[in-house]
């Protein structure tokens, strides 16, 4: 394959790999954004802690998506250490995600439902590049390409002089 059908393949699958994250994590957004808002109507929590709370909701919702559907050819030998990555990553992402909330909501005093909103889906951007980014070089490794079977040419090259068949002489 050339050098510029090589790059085309690659940019072919990235951008599949981009479409079903983007589908996994549209899908998370509602979850988020659904159970964000459900707590902070329906209960006393504070803005931060019920976003806190939804962002789990959707990390689970997520895992689920990423795992079974955008990278499900990936490597699955180490589910636990896979995990314990996803975990940590999504804590990481879920900190950037509120951070922008908390700055927004503490530090402006953007507390309206519509404030809340806009900061909490702003932050899910920031941190979906993140996740994105971390997810797929650390969470939901790449296999190792298989090798590929030697030419035929080979096989008859490693063949030793003493394993080929010499005629039964009882035959003859």
């Amino acid at each position: 394959m050339s050098e510029r059908g090589a790059l085309r393949t690659r940019l072919d699958l990235l951008a599949r790999e981009v479409a079903k994250f983007g589908v996994v994590g549209a899908m998370g957004l509602l979850v988020n954004m659904g159970a964000f808002n459900l707590l902070r109507h329906t209960t006393d929590l504070p803005v931060v802690r019920a976003s806190l709370l939804a962002t789990f909701i959707a990390v689970l919702f997520n895992y689920v998506g990423y795992r079974y559907w955008t990278y499900r050819e990936r490597d699955k030998t180490g589910r636990t250490r896979e995990l314990t990555l996803f975990l940590l990553f999504s804590a990481v992402g879920a900190v950037i995600e509120n951070g922008v909330l908390y700055l927004a909501t503490y530090g402006f005093d953007w507390n309206s439902p519509v404030q809340s909103n806009v900061f909490k889906i702003l932050g899910i951007g920031l941190a979906t590049l993140f996740r994105f980014w971390s997810y797929r070089t650390w969470v939901f490794k790449t296999l190792p390409p298989e090798e590929a079977p030697p030419p035929a040419e080979r096989f008859l090259e490693q063949r030793r002089p003493s394993e080929t068949v010499e005629p039964d002489p009882v035959r003859n």
